[in-house]
């Protein structure tokens, strides 16, 4: 089949028409696709950057959900703190309750026997009144006991022998023990056991000695003398002399001491709140093995570490929570019993062991401050990490459609002129057409 031969009139307008139509495709799938750079013949440059910050983009993508579910896990263990320190702050009321009903368990010794002074000692001494005698007397002299009068403050045992004096002051395992010199009074007798903080006396204004235990073990006070500070001391702890139950005034000669034994006693009230107190103890342990999230927990000692960027080694950033295992042995705080305690627990009806309570409450709850503030320290570093990895992942996406993404109005602006130009092309081609078909006229 022969050639057919074109004009260059009709071979320049076709070229342009074909060049037109060409440009059309390419635009028309800009616009289909919504990209300039769909391969990398077109822009091998743009292409692979793209495709590189993308990749990275949807790395980041995946690791907030790992912080996300971090964010969660600090938050339930955050929130656990909070309902324990209500825990701990309901036990104080229980025991600040406990403490409030103190009267009635606290041992006292008041008797006919602690009476130190009498009608007849203040008749002698011009009517001084009976607590001033009671307390200006002196605990021993190189004499028998003698009673106050006009020159003489009188005093209450006879240290001829026994030179040396001591006192004890003992409840529970808690001992308090001091040398009196040779000059002391039932003053520095009344200081010195309020010193002790193991109890608090006082003469009353009938010459009584009054001691009150600050707790609700058993009191014991003894007064011993001895040959020396030594046996004074053992003197004065002597369960004998302790449990005397007499009265410092009615010692004898060369006695070796005397003393004041009272036994403390049960309050209802302590007793009906030993199951309150326990009851809340145990909800401690149990919130604390609540708290957690997505099989982490951070008041079980559990480790969260949470990741940041998408490299490996030495190059990636992480965060690492160290939970604590939280429980109520933990903060210190006993089980409450009425009686002798055994190990981890404390005698509700003592008055000491409450004070101890208390302050192991208080010092529980410092400790809960600490941690929260630990928690709260990392939740908001963990928060802004995820709102940095957002922000970041957003900055990628942007870069990445910013090298690839065609401009849909410049784009569909120059499909238009092409169509335009595709139109004059198909007319200029039809004027060459008709130029040709002149030069047949002439042979008509």
């Amino acid at each position: 089949m022969a050639n057919t031969i074109l004009t260059s009139g009709v071979r320049a307008n076709l070229l342009t028409l074909q060049q037109t139509t060409a440009e059309q495709g390419v635009i028309q799938n800009r616009l289909a696709t919504g990209k300039r750079v769909n391969s990398a013949i077109d822009n091998p440059v743009n292409f692979f950057t793209s495709l590189g910050l993308n990749d990275r983009a949807n790395e980041l993508k995946g690791l907030l959900d790992g912080i996300s579910n971090g964010i969660q896990t600090i938050t339930a263990a955050s929130q656990g703190i909070d309902g324990i320190t209500k825990f701990v702050q309901s036990l104080q009321s229980t025991i600040k309750q406990a403490q409030a009903d103190a009267a009635a368990n606290r041992p006292n010794k008041v008797g006919t026997a602690d009476v130190l002074a009498n009608a007849t000692e203040v008749a002698d001494t011009g009517g001084k009144s009976r607590k001033d005698i009671a307390l200006d007397k002196r605990i021993g002299e190189a004499a028998v006991a003698a009673r106050a009068n006009a020159t003489d403050t009188g005093h209450l045992i006879d240290t001829t022998t026994n030179t040396n004096l001591a006192l004890t002051v003992s409840a529970g395992a808690t001992t308090y023990t001091v040398d009196l010199s040779a000059t002391a009074t039932v003053r520095d007798l009344v200081n010195e056991i309020n010193k002790s903080g193991i109890a608090t006396a006082s003469i009353d204004d009938s010459g009584r000695l009054n001691v009150t235990g600050a707790g609700s073990s058993t009191l014991r006070v003894g007064v011993g003398a001895g040959t020396n500070a030594a046996n004074a001391r053992t003197n004065a702890s002597s369960g004998t002399n302790q449990n005397a139950l007499i009265g410092l005034a009615v010692a004898d000669g060369d006695t070796a001491g005397a003393g004041i034994v009272s036994a403390g006693g049960n309050s209802t009230v302590r007793s009906n709140l030993i199951k309150q107190f326990n009851d809340l103890r145990d909800q401690i342990d149990k919130l604390a093995k609540d708290s957690g999230f997505n099989g982490k927990n951070l008041l079980n000692g559990d480790k969260l570490s949470i990741i940041f960027n998408e490299k490996t080694g030495a190059n990636q950033s992480k965060l690492d929570v160290q939970g604590e295992t939280l429980s109520a042995a933990n903060l210190g705080v006993l089980t409450a019993v009425s009686g002798t305690p055994l190990t981890g627990q404390f005698n509700i009806q003592d008055d000491i062991a409450l004070n101890t309570a208390a302050d192991t409450l208080t010092s529980a709850l410092t400790s809960l401050r600490s941690i929260s503030s630990t928690l709260g320290s990392n939740l908001s570093v963990v928060q802004t990490r995820q709102d940095f990895t957002k922000n970041l992942v957003n900055t990628l996406t942007t870069g990445a459609d910013n090298l690839v993404l065609a401009d849909s109005n410049e784009e569909g602006a120059k499909l238009l002129a092409l169509n335009t130009r595709q139109q004059l092309s198909q007319t200029a081609l039809s004027l060459a057409s008709q130029a040709d078909q002149g030069v047949l006229r002439l042979f008509g």
